[in-house]
């Protein structure tokens, strides 16, 4: 079961429809909380969008579906992503996508970012803890082979929590900065001997997920 299944056979198609269940859940758990993508946190997904997201994916999953190991691994990552955002879907639809981002924004932009960091990294360390024990004590000889996949898919979703988690910050301190560039007063020539100051108005800060 470590190695390969033949396209086409009942072990093909079993592990097909575990892609299929997995992927088909990060795709409704992400339609439910950003139908317009607007708070996708994968910029390549977002680039795809809907129209091209749809059918790459089919094809990943025709493609993995004869490699038991990468099945399992991307079917536990993509159940915990569902996971994830479901957990949130619910608010985010509610408020609505761009309601929903600028709140989010601003309660980061008032949140030290030692903390933040803090607990970003006891939600991904603390799962991946888990994914790595797994690997560890899997055994080969015996139903190991399930274990050590479910415990790499664990480990994938934590790194990419971290990645793209960190990327969303980057992009807001990025954006951050340049507002408050912005809003710097520019200094005119001297009016009547007092300096003329025009303050401009800071634009919010950009997409960030």
């Amino acid at each position: 079961m470590d190695g390969t299944v033949q396209f086409g056979s009942r072990d093909y198609f079993w592990f097909l429809a575990l892609l299929a269940f997995s992927r088909g859940m990060d795709f409704l758990s992400t339609w439910i909380a950003t139908p317009n993508l607007v708070l996708e946190g994968n910029p390549l997904a977002k680039k795809l969008g809907w129209k091209w997201g749809g059918p790459l994916n089919v094809v990943i999953c025709l493609l993995l579906a004869s490699w038991p190991l990468s099945a399992i691994v991307v079917s536990t990552a993509s159940v915990l992503v569902a996971a994830r955002n479901f957990q949130s879907a619910w608010l985010m639809r509610s408020l609505g996508e761009e309601i929903y981002r600028r709140w989010h924004v601003a309660r980061i932009q008032e949140t030290r970012v030692t903390l933040y960091l803090f607990c970003l990294a006891g939600n991904t360390l603390l799962t991946a803890a888990v994914g790595a024990a797994l690997i560890y004590f899997s055994n080969p000889e015996t139903a190991g082979f399930v274990a050590f996949a479910i415990g790499m898919g664990m480990v994938a979703y934590a790194v990419a929590v971290a990645f793209y988690t960190l990327l969303a910050i980057w992009r807001i301190h990025r954006a951050t900065k340049r507002a408050a560039k912005r809003v710097q007063p520019e200094q005119k020539p001297p009016l009547n001997g007092q300096p003329l100051v025009i303050e401009t108005c800071p634009r919010p800060p950009g997409q960030i997920v």
